[in-house]
């Protein structure tokens, strides 16, 4: 008997049979493809066979999973039933995917020797790709993973104690349009982000004891059939936690049924953008990193800084191939912004400001020409528990510093010199009504913007004295904009101005004009950069962006996020450098959103 049922791109069957020499298990053609290209695995083996015209399933036996006999042709054949080519081994569990390119591959586990092993049909032969040492672990199931948005192949492995891994297969492709070295080298990857050795992009706690699993790759999930148990369905981004039994019960046998009964959800689809660099992990374990800020070398672009918060520990200082040039060990401190060019005793001032919340102050640092960065002052704010800070040029030409309260109070405060003395004088408070961070002074557009984190952006109108005025609200949290509210930043070029949000809830950014009506002009996700060994973004806290010509891949500017989850391999958290040409294309790139301008 068999049934033949529908799941991620392609066409299932279930079929049992008594007969053990006859198990088979062959996928025949996706929607649009060729029927000709079939894998087929038997007792001998893995093989493509020439499929009867309109053949669309894939028929699986009893003792498919682990079978004996040799690795066939992955070809297109002539004839129904035509084997092209032949590749002999014993296989053990195995799994295929169809990609973008139309290339057909599939990932086999060698039953002696444990190792896995991605074949490809390529021009009627068959071709290893490459080879991998199993895990450590006894694996029990195996299966690919092709994601939506960015299609560079992974697989889950999974074994009989709980234990499992997420691997990134493919090493080479999708590493990037632009996010490629310069022509210098100097503002490419960075040197601590090479390729790591070990495709092990994350471990994974899983089933105990399961015996099957799937991917859906338009929904991201992988399912997980546990014996005794039930289906068990978690999030494959490597980047996500989730994790639900969503069919008590279940058989591993029924994982097909099930698939075919119960619809997919395919996540909303967001463009991706590729990092070019990332900076070592920072000091502190834990959620650490927070808020970035970059000052820009006016003499030489390419030695500019990244000023990062580990709110463990102090502040960090990378430079543009992400590595530490200077740690100051100046305590919890959660954000940072700053400002160059500064007016105070007639001459420039570079400085910084971070939020101190065991002494519930700001620190201020100046930053040198050379970009070292020193400790000058501590500013009281009156706040009790000083959370999110900007800051911005007034008209005078001195700092005014916005740093906000988890009770919703915003504060304003003035920065003065005399002598030696750094003071800060309050010129301006106002309150939400409830938790705001990040924020960005806008001096061009005369205008302040602040991320209310359950609720959404508020904009604040700047006097002619750069006191607060009116506050508007402009973007409220929901489908496009998920809470928390967190990091933002406005990038302002002879192209437009647009303020730049990071959209925590989705692991999103949403980018929208930094003038009224302050349309939405789209949203993003920072993927990873296969070729560099830089894994994807999550869950961002803070960002910064800057207009001015950097060099090499950072001509039009650059977008600095900090990454919630390090992975590839597994550690502590960094921040991830995106070229803003990268961005601008992946918008353009990007369908349009319903409902939004």
């Amino acid at each position: 008997m068999s049934k033949t049922v529908t799941y991620n791109r392609f066409a299932v069957g279930l079929a049992a049979t008594a007969a053990a020499a006859a198990a088979t298990a062959v996928l025949m053609a996706f929607p649009g493809v060729a029927a000709a290209d079939t894998l087929e695995l038997a007792r001998s083996g893995l093989r493509l066979v020439a499929a009867p015209s309109g053949a669309k399933s894939l028929v699986a036996s009893e003792g498919a999973g682990e079978v004996a006999g040799k690795m066939t042709g992955m070809a297109r054949g002539d004839s129904p039933g035509e084997i092209k080519a032949e590749l002999p081994m014993r296989a053990k569990r195995w799994d295929q995917r169809r990609l973008p390119d139309g290339r057909t591959v599939a990932l086999v586990q060698d039953a002696d020797s444990g190792a896995l092993r991605l074949i490809e049909a390529r021009n009627g032969t068959l071709l290893e790709r490459r080879q991998w040492e199993g895990p450590a672990f006894n694996v029990e199931a195996l299966c690919l993973y092709l994601p939506a948005d960015q299609p560079l192949l992974q697989v889950f492995l999974l074994g009989d104690d709980g234990m499992g891994e997420q691997w990134l297969l493919d090493d080479e492709a999708g590493s990037g349009r632009s996010a490629s070295r310069g022509s210098s080298g100097s503002t490419g990857a960075t040197s601590s982000a090479s390729l790591p050795a070990s495709p092990v992009m994350r471990h994974l706690a899983t089933a105990p004891d399961a015996k099957g699993c799937a991917v859906r790759d338009d929904e991201a999930r992988l399912y997980v059939a546990e014996a005794g148990v039930g289906l068990w369905a978690q999030s494959a981004d490597a980047e996500r936690h989730e994790r639900q039994l969503v069919a008590s019960g279940l058989a591993p046998a029924d994982l097909p049924h099930w698939l075919a009964t119960h619809a997919p959800t395919p996540r909303p689809s967001i463009p991706v953008a590729v990092p070019s660099a990332q900076t070592v992990q920072v000091r502190g374990g834990g959620d650490a990193a927070d808020d970035p800020a970059i000052w820009v070398n006016t003499r030489q672009p390419s030695a500019s800084r990244i000023l990062g918060t580990d709110k463990k520990l102090g502040l960090a200082v990378y430079d543009l191939q992400g590595r530490e040039t200077q740690f100051l060990p100046v305590g919890r401190v959660n954000n940072v912004d700053l400002r160059q060019g500064l007016r105070y005793e007639r001459r420039d001032w570079d400085l910084a400001v971070a939020s101190q919340r065991d002494r519930r102050t700001v620190v201020l640092f100046q930053v040198n020409a050379q970009g070292h960065v020193s400790p000058v002052a501590e500013l009281p704010t009156g706040l009790e528990d000083v959370y999110g800070i900007c800051s911005g040029r007034n008209a005078s030409g001195g700092l005014d510093v916005f740093v906000n309260d988890k009770d919703g109070r915003v504060v304003q405060l003035r920065v003065t010199k005399d002598a030696s003395r750094w003071q800060g004088r309050q010129v301006g408070q106002f309150k939400l009504d409830t938790q705001p961070e990040g924020c960005v002074v806008d001096e061009a557009g005369q205008q302040l913007f602040i991320g209310e984190e359950k609720r959404g952006i508020w904009r604040v109108a700047l006097e002619a004295d750069g006191r607060m005025g009116a506050a508007s609200f402009i973007l409220p949290v929901g489908e496009l904009l998920a809470a928390d509210v967190e990091g933002m930043a406005v990038h302002r070029s002879a192209g437009g101005a647009w303020l730049v949000v990071s959209s925590q809830g989705n692991d999103s950014f949403v980018m929208l004009s930094a003038e009224a009506p302050y349309a939405v002009k789209g949203r993003f996700r920072v993927g990873l950069n296969a070729r560099f060994g830089i894994d994807a973004v999550s869950e961002t806290d803070g960002l910064d962006v800057t207009s001015a010509n950097l060099g090499g891949v950072y001509g039009e500017g650059l977008l600095v996020v900090q990454d919630g989850h390090k992975r590839w391999p597994s550690g502590r958290q960094n921040f991830k450098l995106v070229p803003w040409g990268e961005v601008m294309r992946t918008l353009e790139r990007a369908p349009a959103i319903a409902g939004v301008q």
